[in-house]
């Protein structure tokens, strides 16, 4: 495990600690865990950019053409 020196606002670092006391975790498991969400988040967008990128109009109308044209079930309709 890294230390690492973090400079923040009092108010930032006021917030910061009501919320870990609230959730009943230190200040330390706090960051840690909102860095992890954060980390995840932009982790997941580029993914699925990449992803967006790969794709193929085609591809996606040719499983869309294989949908039965149908209503949709009673429970199912917007």
């Amino acid at each position: 495990m890294s230390t690492l020196s973090l400079r923040l606002p009092n108010s930032l670092h006021e917030q910061i600690r009501q919320l870990a006391k609230r959730e009943g975790i230190s200040i330390n498991q706090f960051i840690a865990s909102a860095t992890a969400e954060k980390l995840t988040a932009l982790l997941t967008e580029e993914y699925l950019n990449n992803r967006a990128h790969r794709a193929s109009r085609k591809k996606f109308q040719a499983v869309l053409d294989k949908v039965p044209d149908v209503e949709p079930e009673s429970y199912d309709k917007l």
